[in-house]
């Protein structure tokens, strides 16, 4: 029986005529025409006046947050509900993240978050201190969760009121872009002064790994090129004036971006496509409702779930429904455990969380590669319905 996956990459572009070039003419490292041109091309589709190629989405993370002026001791706001990458790279500063409540779009709560930084810190010289921990916050990262804008408009504008720092997370959702508010028409992972995309594997277009840290910032971008190139002030001679991090991405993986994203249209479309069957499907599939994503923006797609029915989850078991995909070989997978429950953080705060037990509890992430056939989508749709 052949299996169905969750999210795997395709390849039908001009992938081996660039990587051949590449291998051709030696330029395998991170240097190459193929790493200007797919940092240039990612930053016009975007419509960030600079893009710096990394090696993956944590390491662009990790490096805007110090180009944020997260230092050790800090706090940063993060959500609890997202993959454990963004929070991981706050620990790598030597930050603890402060986590907040989803909203129903599985990002950050913001009227929640406003809620916390207006009641539960205060401003003091120029900077936004934590009541309950005397700490500075200096740093918040939204996360755009399965290619779902978060909604950033008064969330933004305090945050600016308050000097605290906006990096965004938008490794999922490349392709999503603003329909309405103040950042009409802008791309995720612009708002703020940094924003950070994915190429892994399972990622709307991919690089076999890799990442990008997106600014406007032109005094940003020149650091941020410095700290991952292992902060060179003489790349002849070798002085290095500052601890910096081999975190560039090499020419043979740009050169994969590049032909990845000649093709990004088309996978845009054929998830957009993919989605709508899916919202038009479970309209008659009792118990199970499909996620929707947000009006007020054009969302990638990227991945789709379903939640059990509000009256039916007393009698419905994420666990027991994993195990009927399973059996037919379809890959499905539950949402992240809640970060502020993971072991290394259980520790630290953690602000009226609700919204995001229940998400998780009763969500299920369901097959979404941008070539999945309309056979594979009648079985995963018979299989619901026999649920």
């Amino acid at each position: 029986m052949s299996s169905i996956s969750l999210s795997v990459p395709q390849f039908f572009g001009k992938e081996w005529k660039y990587v051949k070039e590449c291998l051709d003419t030696s330029w395998v490292s991170s240097a190459g025409k193929f790493v200007d041109k797919f940092e240039q091309k990612v930053a016009e589709f975007t419509g960030a006046k600079h893009a710096i190629a990394c090696v993956n989405g944590t390491s662009a993370l990790q490096v805007s947050l110090r180009l944020a002026g997260v230092l050790p001791g800090d706090e940063v706001i993060v959500p609890t509900l997202t993959f454990i990458a963004p929070i991981n790279a706050v620990a790598y500063n030597g930050a603890s993240p402060i986590f907040m409540d989803s909203d129903d779009y599985y990002n950050i709560d913001a009227e929640k978050t406003i809620d916390f930084i207006k009641n539960e810190t205060k401003y003091k010289d120029g900077c936004t201190v934590n009541i309950s921990t005397k700490n500075k916050i200096s740093a918040i990262i939204p996360v755009h969760v399965w290619g779902n804008a978060a909604w950033m408009d008064e969330l933004i504008l305090l945050c600016a009121e308050r000097n605290i720092a906006v990096v965004e997370d938008a490794s999922e959702s490349l392709g999503t872009f603003f329909l309405k508010g103040i950042h009409l028409g802008k791309h995720t992972g612009t708002i703020g002064i940094l924003g950070c995309l994915s190429f892994n594997g399972n990622k709307i277009i991919t690089t076999g790994g890799g990442g990008m840290i997106l600014t406007n910032d032109e005094s940003l971008a020149e650091r941020a090129r410095y700290l991952t190139t292992q902060a060179k002030d003489d790349p002849l001679r070798y002085t290095h004036n500052e601890i910096g991090y081999n975190f560039r991405l090499t020419n043979i993986q740009a050169a994969i971006g590049v032909a990845q994203l000649e093709q990004l249209p088309t996978f845009l479309n054929e998830k957009r496509r993919i989605h709508q069957q899916y919202i038009d499907a479970f309209e008659n599939i009792e118990g199970l409702k499909m996620v929707k994503s947000p009006q007020y923006a054009n969302n990638n797609h990227w991945m789709n779930l379903f939640q059990i029915a509000d009256q039916h989850r007393n009698n419905f078991n994420i666990e027991r429904i994993m195990l009927q995909f399973k059996k037919k070989s379809v890959e499905t997978r539950p949402v992240w455990l809640l970060n502020h429950l993971q072991f290394p953080y259980k520790e630290c705060q953690n602000y009226k969380i609700n919204n995001a037990y229940t998400l998780h509890k009763y969500s299920l992430c369901l097959p979404s590669s941008s070539n999945l056939s309309d056979k594979d989508f009648e079985k995963i749709v018979n299989i619901c319905k026999k649920l």
